[in-house]
């Protein structure tokens, strides 16, 4: 599914219920036939591949009006070593990938896809469209159309008030810290996890029927809910569609291509929270505006500050930010979910050569690693790798930096 869990370990422990067994609060209302057909489609398509369900409708997500490709750094001047830049490319080859790029110091020092893909081809991003969320709300922040991270919903969504989820900080949709229910996995078609995923009304099942498990701000849970609930609060706050936003406030005002995004029905609200549709550039190109510290051709476009704080770690969880991973503290083994949680866990089989670095990381290992101190970014998208050897998350941004010329 969208989120970063595979069917084996998906119910997760620790939280006082089990997802096959929970009351559904919305299973009563009324629903309309029409819908109810699409649903069980779509729920029957899910069943047979969770991991690949086929995202529809789709809507045209526009691009920048004048695009121009990132500029290639000659051999001599990208600053690694060519022999470096092979072997890093070799290593995405083998592992499944359809796209590789590196960027350093203002230009791509290796560009590389794979067969039958280019680069104005839209990719999948799974979870890729996380650290996306955290982008859409640091801009309309500097917009002035949501006050803070630490905002309350409720001021934004008069419907949350004197509700729980009216107690949610913006923040904590970005750092999985909302109370929610956790990710997982049921075969139950009124199941929240299904319903509020897939269903046609997605948005007003989160608002309404998702489970809080927790008080805000408390319990770090990884879920696809509090990141689609993101699309809702940007369009409460600014008037403007998801969709319509990304494309004005950040696709177009970092330059970029655009491509598709998943929406719950024809005209209705995008999963914000996974599933967006865009040409490896266009995500590499968000990781520059973070490690330019919002700035974009020397415009801020984020807040002053707020990229630090999309680097911060919480108590629950030291190792994820504002819909960004953090490399330190390291941990050779660092799953999803909760600390300890049971679940898939991503080998890194050394610390990062850069203690600062941050990723963004999507289903079936889509990461763009973040350097900082070097000026530095790897992304690789394409499917699962291979089960052996394992891929490992500290490879390619090591490997690049070992290779840097002095």
């Amino acid at each position: 599914m969208a989120g970063r869990w595979r069917i084996a370990g998906l119910i997760m422990a620790g939280i006082g219920l089990t997802c096959g067994t929970m009351a559904h609060a919305g299973s009563e209302k009324p629903r309309n036939p029409a819908d109810e057909a699409v649903y069980k489609d779509r729920f029957a398509a899910f069943l047979k591949d969770p991991g690949n369900f086929p995202y529809a409708p789709m809507e045209p997500l526009k691009g920048a009006r004048h695009y121009r490709v990132l500029p290639n750094a000659t051999a001599a001047k990208s600053g690694i070593r060519a022999a470096t830049l092979e072997t890093a490319r070799a290593y995405a080859e083998s592992n499944r990938s359809t796209a590789f790029l590196v960027w350093h110091k203002g230009k791509i020092a290796a560009r590389w896809y794979g067969s039958g893909v280019t680069a104005q081809t839209p990719l999948v991003s799974k979870s890729l469209a996380k650290p996306l969320t955290a982008i859409a709300m640091g801009r309309a922040i500097a917009l002035g159309k949501i006050k803070s991270l630490d905002q309350p919903l409720a001021e934004i969504m008069p419907e949350l008030v004197g509700k729980p989820k009216g107690r949610i900080l913006v923040r904590h949709l970005l750092d999985m810290r909302s109370g929610m229910l956790d990710q997982g996995f049921s075969a139950d078609p009124e199941h929240p996890l299904n319903r509020c995923y897939i269903g046609l009304d997605h948005g007003d099942c989160i608002i309404n029927d998702y489970p809080m498990i927790s008080e805000p701000g408390r319990r770090y849970a990884y879920a696809n809910a509090p990141s689609d609930m993101v699309a809702l609060v940007i369009e409460r706050a600014t008037g403007t569609r998801y969709g319509d936003f990304i494309a004005r406030e950040v696709l177009g005002k970092i330059g970029a291509q655009g491509g598709e995004i998943w929406v719950n029905r024809p005209g209705g609200l995008a999963h914000s929270g996974c599933c967006t549709l865009l040409p490896a550039e266009t995500w590499l190109r968000m990781a520059v505006l973070l490690v330019e510290d919002g700035l974009w051709n020397g415009a801020r476009l984020l807040p002053k500050g707020y990229v630090a704080e999309m680097r911060k770690g919480t108590p629950q969880n030291p190792n994820f930010g504002l819909g960004v991973w953090i490399g330190e503290p390291y941990k050779p083994r660092r799953g999803f979910g909760a600390p300890g949680a049971p679940g898939p866990q991503v080998l890194h089989s050394e610390p990062y050569l850069d203690p600062e670095m941050f990723l963004f990381d999507g289903n079936a290992n889509q990461t763009i690693h973040i350097s900082p101190r070097h000026k530095l970014i790897v992304l690789r998208m394409g499917p699962t790798p291979p089960a052996q050897p394992e891929w490992d998350n500290a490879t390619l941004p090591n490997l690049l930096i070992r290779g840097l010329k002095k």
